[in-house]
């Protein structure tokens, strides 16, 4: 026991020749641990190697990409610029369509065989036009002589007419006083002058019309200002609406839709027409 613990103290403090011999072999673990970080490194360079190649395939599918997009989008605009316009047709309103005759006073023969219903606004430049050009021959040839019926609706355009609510009320307040023809004459005959107003000036001059025409205009002025007959003109608006109204002026002969400042020739085919049934 004793000897083999004196042997196990040399060992530990003094090597022998067999000593020597181990610390060789202690040293080929070294030389192993070099050969492992050179193998290490060579893995990392064929790595980053590896890295470098799949960075230039992942460019140069990118830049392909990129180039199909664009050849994609090339190709798309170019057929959407020779390819024909798609635009929805408008459904147009009915033909025929049956309108009453509202509660304005009526021109002509309340019996007659024929109707015409015109929805119009007095700030409308095509509806003076159809007063100025073709209104006077219709009432010669067929309103005075009791073959025909007219009667006028109201239909203000007031998105694009700011005058044309109120005219349509004061034709109402000169129709209380048993003057809504006369007064409907004088609004078309100087429309170019009330149109460009104010509104405080075109009220004016309506009441200027009035006098002209014997009206109480006291009574007018405060018929407008009130707005005692607002619900009237709506209620021709909202008739018009039903009918499918999309301008002015609009004339329904005896139901028939006939659209625009028309020549006379147009109303006298329908006219002539109708009346021959």
């Amino acid at each position: 026991m004793r000897k083999v613990a004196a042997s196990k103290s040399s060992t530990e403090t003094q090597p022998s020749s067999a000593d020597a011999s181990n610390s060789i072999v202690l040293k080929i673990p070294r030389v192993h641990l070099a050969a492992l970080s050179f193998k290490e490194s060579s893995i990392v360079l064929y790595l980053g190697v590896i890295l470098v190649l799949l960075s230039f395939i992942l460019g140069m599918l990118t830049n392909k990409v990129i180039f199909l997009e664009k050849q994609f989008k090339d190709v798309t605009s170019a057929v959407a610029a020779t390819a024909p316009s798609v635009v929805p047709t408008p459904v147009p309103p009915p033909q025929f369509v049956k309108v009453d005759n509202g509660h304005l006073s009526m021109r002509g023969n309340k019996n007659a065989k024929v109707t015409i219903v015109e929805f119009s606004d007095f700030q409308c430049p095509f509806c003076k036009k159809y007063f100025d050009q073709t209104d006077g021959q219709i009432q010669d040839n067929y309103v005075k002589t009791g073959k025909v019926n007219f009667v006028y609706r109201q239909y203000p355009l007031t998105s694009i007419h700011p005058n044309a609510q109120k005219a349509a009320e004061a034709a109402e307040c000169a129709n209380e006083q048993n003057q809504f023809w006369n007064f409907h004459d004088q609004m078309f005959q100087n429309q170019d002058t009330w149109a460009q107003q104010s509104a405080d000036d075109a009220e004016n001059a309506w009441i200027g019309y009035a006098g002209q025409l014997g009206m109480d205009t006291d009574q007018f002025k405060s018929c407008i200002d009130n707005d005692k007959y607002k619900a009237n003109v709506a209620k021709d608006t909202a008739a018009g609406d039903k009918a499918q109204v999309d301008g002015t002026p609009t004339f329904f002969i005896n139901g028939e839709r006939l659209t625009g400042a028309l020549p006379f020739s147009s109303f006298q085919k329908v006219l002539d027409a109708d009346l021959k049934k």
